[in-house]
């Protein structure tokens, strides 16, 4: 059974190790404010209002008006961590403390007693006038 949470324990802190180090990005498409795709790992679709024949322009070389585009894209990366053992002698006094006391409980807890102690071990058991199953006649099957 111990053996059993011990690899659940390792598949769960190879699951942590993986996903801490691992970077993606999410790519977002509104048109407005409203959200018309996302996606991960990939590029956004378009909702077709993004292309160039959207903007018009007036042919009029005095007068130039061009209509903005209502569409955006927005693109989220998340890095991962790159560099995965840390250096204690960076740590504070009181991060060294606690790692200190963490570790001497935690080493603590696991000892056992040399001899096992049965606090009732010196008392005799009660006497028994009679044998109340037989006189109540309640048996256990």
């Amino acid at each position: 059974m111990r053996s059993f949470f011990i690899k659940i324990a390792a598949i769960l802190m190879t699951f942590v190790v993986l996903f801490s180090t691992m970077s993606f990005s999410i790519s977002e498409h509104y048109c407005g404010e409203h959200l018309v795709d996302s996606a991960l790992f990939s590029k956004a679709e378009s909702c077709g209002m993004a292309s160039d024949n959207y903007r018009k322009q007036t042919p009029n070389k005095d007068c130039s008006f061009q209509k903005d585009n209502c569409c955006d894209d927005i693109i989220k990366q998340i890095e991962g961590q790159n560099e995965l053992k840390t250096n204690i002698s960076n740590l504070t006094f009181e991060q060294q403390l606690f790692v200190a006391s963490f570790v001497y409980s935690y080493i603590n807890l696991f000892e056992g007693l040399e001899t096992n102690v049965v606090p009732f071990k010196d008392y005799s058991h009660p006497l028994l006038v009679c044998n109340l199953q037989i006189t109540y006649q309640v048996f256990i099957i």
